[in-house]
């Protein structure tokens, strides 16, 4: 049996074995099924089918296969599609995992717990000669930020809530950056974007002491003119996950920030009873704490997910906050003249 972790991955010299069949769990939220809808719209061509349990109620919309129609159609490994709470592997997910090890698939994980730690699962996949492939876990080694300004340009997407597009955002604007011949390197900051990109770093399972340092590693010296695209985590008002917001934010250091929001949601996902802030805190406490380490933060505007909206809806919104804000405002999976104008914005 082979356990590799995000050691590898650190370094882009984990090789996973594709393509991948999504594994849904039981999942019954849209968001937690993020990692799943990340691989279908960034990595299509990595991507075989999907397979959840009776209780799930999400879809990619991509074929539903068994792991053994799957591994017949090519696919080498069972993903598993799913970030919820805490990145636990339940005890209800474990037979449809087993299933798929003997189905002849190997098994890549993006959650907190390591497979091997899942009772049953390393044996069986020592019997039958199977990967256990864990991505959520940090290299080592990682150093305390130093704060120290380094050389090269760098974009940071943040959020007014988990879930709702820093990921799609940062991507987005990385492709758009490459068709304008800027040389820009997407940074992969958790576990669906390191699986799209072959590489990164998970950082919301870095001890807090080192998140800074770990930002810091992500996006390294480069030259004056590179543009790193950084992918953001959580948000700096989330009463669970602010401080892997804030690691990211110190130790990115960005020259940009893009704010990414969800018109219409209320409360934050996961927190029952905290609302969703406004954009206008959200981007008034990113420039006031970045600022510490970048005087010279700003924000370029502002990322929509209207995947709710119809589309003179969604325009008619996005148009209006940007009046408002006196920023662009756009959805980059929409595209069009009001995504174009916060690129120029970006790059201004």
């Amino acid at each position: 049996m082979n356990i590799q972790t995000s050691l590898d991955i650190a370094g882009g010299a984990l090789q996973l074995p594709q393509p991948y069949l999504l594994f849904l769990g039981d999942t019954t939220e849209p968001g937690f099924a993020k990692t799943a809808y990340g691989l279908r719209d960034w990595a299509p061509e990595k991507c075989v089918g999907e397979y959840g349990l009776p209780a799930a109620t999400v879809s990619t919309g991509l074929p539903v296969l068994t792991p053994a129609e799957a591994a017949a159609s090519g696919a080498r490994a069972l993903l598993i599609g799913v970030a919820n709470s805490g990145g636990v592997i339940p005890a209800s997910w474990v037979p449809a995992l087993s299933e798929a090890l003997e189905a002849g698939l190997d098994i890549v994980s993006g959650m907190h717990i390591r497979l091997a730690d899942v009772p049953g699962l390393a044996a069986q996949a020592e019997r039958l000669g199977r990967q256990l492939i864990d991505i959520r876990h940090p290299p080592r080694g990682l150093p305390v930020g130093t704060g120290r300004k380094r050389p090269g340009k760098r974009l940071l997407t943040v959020g007014t809530d988990c879930a709702l597009g820093k990921k799609y955002t940062a991507l987005a604007i990385a492709r758009a950056f490459a068709e304008r011949s800027v040389d820009v390197d997407f940074r992969a900051s958790g576990q669906t974007g390191i699986m799209i990109a072959g590489g990164g770093i998970p950082m919301d399972a870095v001890v807090s002491d080192f998140e800074a340092g770990a930002a810091e590693t992500l996006s390294p010296d480069a030259d004056p003119a590179h543009w790193d695209v950084i992918e953001g985590q959580g948000s700096l008002m989330h009463p669970a996950y602010a401080a892997v917001s804030l690691g990211l934010l110190h130790g990115s250091q960005p020259d940009v920030i893009v704010v990414c929001h969800q018109p219409g949601r209320e409360l934050m996902l996961g927190t029952p009873g905290y609302t969703v802030p406004s954009v206008e805190d959200t981007i008034g406490l990113n420039l006031r704490l970045g600022s510490r380490t970048n005087p010279a933060i700003r924000c370029a505007g502002l990322s929509f997910n209207t995947s709710h909206l119809g589309e003179d809806e969604a325009h008619a919104l996005m148009a209006a906050e940007s009046r408002r804000l006196g920023l662009p405002v756009a959805d980059p999976i929409r595209g069009g003249d009001a995504f174009a104008r916060l690129v120029d914005s970006c790059l201004a």
